[in-house]
């Protein structure tokens, strides 16, 4: 991390954080061992110009990933690239276009990777809404359209290679509309996941759901094919900064059951008011400066390499 001269609040604003993310548990990360995963919306992310002490704040939080997902970009990429400027050169990102509408909010996706943990392998793409063919011969698709398209992006760590979609859900039209969007991505990735050709089967689904809690039928719907909440984020009870909320997610279609480590949760900004790292400002812009969600985190095992040898075992058997 390379934050550079710094003012003695913003140095106390950054030694208090980083106790924050000590008591969040993250494991170090090991080269081809395991990768620390994330999702984290980050509010309006560069429609307004934050402050310096909080670019500084959201450097260190990202700097805890090898690869996180980035919801609620905005067009405007000027307060990303002042954070990989703190985070140096081994920080790169991928990201998608932004839709100029009142649906899409300008709003982009992005994957900011470690390239010495992670490795971006070439695909960038778009998810689109399934689509069937109509008597007039014209393909439509089946149902309503995502307001921001899903984004995926490939990825490989040690021998290791997967896949990240990463979505933003409606909000409005209440859990209803939220649960319909939910189930057509359910059902995309069930189809992708059955080509013959798709890059890799090991699928992490992420991003902001709008899911309020795990008995809604939005999350029913998400889990309604193979997607599965890795046991490490069961204990989560929520992703808002009351965390009351399931609003963030990350799932999995296993191909290994063993996949994940373990460990996984959320980094609190706080103990009790955030207050405690900004005194001076009401908790609205607070939310502007910071995120008024907490950032998910998953560890990953990457280690396939004994995987490997059993699957060549059982060739020759």
């Amino acid at each position: 991390m390379h934050h550079g001269s710094l003012s003695p609040t913003t140095a106390r604003k950054i030694q208090y954080l980083r106790q924050r993310i000590n008591d969040a548990g993250i494991p170090p990360s090991k080269l081809d061992e395991n990768l620390i995963i994330g999702t984290w919306n980050i509010r309006e992310f560069g429609k307004s110009v934050r402050r310096e002490d909080a670019i500084h704040l959201i450097a260190e939080i990202m700097g805890q990933f090898d690869v996180l997902a980035i919801t609620e970009l905005k067009d405007n990429l000027d307060d990303l690239e002042r954070v990989r400027k703190l985070l140096g050169p081994y920080y790169k990102v991928v990201y998608s276009d932004y839709r100029n509408d009142a649906a899409g909010f300008q709003e982009r996706i992005a994957y900011l990777y470690d390239k010495r943990a992670a490795e971006f392998t070439g695909l960038a793409a778009e998810a689109d809404p399934l689509r069937m063919k109509g008597k007039d011969g014209e393909y439509r698709q089946t149902s309503p359209d995502w307001w921001r398209s899903p984004y995926m992006a490939s990825f490989r760590a040690g021998n290791f290679d997967f896949v990240m979609l990463t979505a933003h859900i409606r909000w409005s039209g209440g859990v209803r509309a939220r649960a319909k969007a939910l189930k057509q991505l359910a059902d995309w990735v069930e189809e992708r996941r059955s080509s013959n050709y798709l890059v890799d089967r090991d699928f992490i689904v992420l991003g902001d759901f709008n899911i309020p809690g795990r008995r809604s039928s939005a999350f029913k719907a998400i889990t309604s094919g193979s997607l599965q909440i890795p046991p490490a984020l069961l204990n989560v009870q929520g992703t808002n900064l009351s965390e009351k909320a399931t609003y963030d997610q990350i799932l999995h279609s296993p191909t290994r059951h063993e996949r994940f480590t373990g460990k996984g949760g959320v980094i609190r900004f706080f103990r009790d008011s955030h207050t405690e790292l900004y005194p001076e400002l009401s908790l609205g812009k607070f939310k502007n400066q910071l995120s008024d969600h907490l950032p998910l985190w998953l560890e990953v095992d990457t280690w396939i390499d004994d995987e490997l040898l059993e699957q060549r075992l059982l060739q020759e058997e």
